[in-house]
């Protein structure tokens, strides 16, 4: 059962550095087999899981599977290293899918 307000974030250990300082669950993964295995386990619990673009990219298939569900709302983030443009596309790609038009980024 989803725990109201949980929160999980899933990338390399420098990335996900901060968010634990600010009492947010964390989950360091370093491949795609990691980053699968850790979404098939907290999916059911959390209400959000912020990943980091690198992992994001490398999962999509499975990504792609959690948004047919309510929840968790799984959104990609830069990583330590910066942004890849991913999580920006992914982004994009949804809103146009339930819109129909590219109506936040304009491009």
């Amino acid at each position: 059962m989803i725990k109201k307000g949980k929160i999980a974030v899933i990338g390399d250990k420098d990335s996900v550095l901060a968010f634990k300082a600010v009492g947010m669950d964390t989950f360091s993964a370093t491949n795609v087999f990691e980053t699968n295995d850790l979404l098939k386990h907290l999916k059911d619990d959390y209400a959000v899981i912020f990943i980091t673009e690198t992992l994001a990219e490398q999962a999509a298939d499975t990504l792609e599977k959690l948004k047919s569900r309510p929840y968790p709302a799984v959104i990609p983030i830069p990583g330590a290293g910066g942004s890849n443009g991913y999580g920006k596309q992914s982004i994009k790609r949804d809103v146009e899918k339930a819109i129909g038009a590219d109506i936040l980024f304009g491009e």
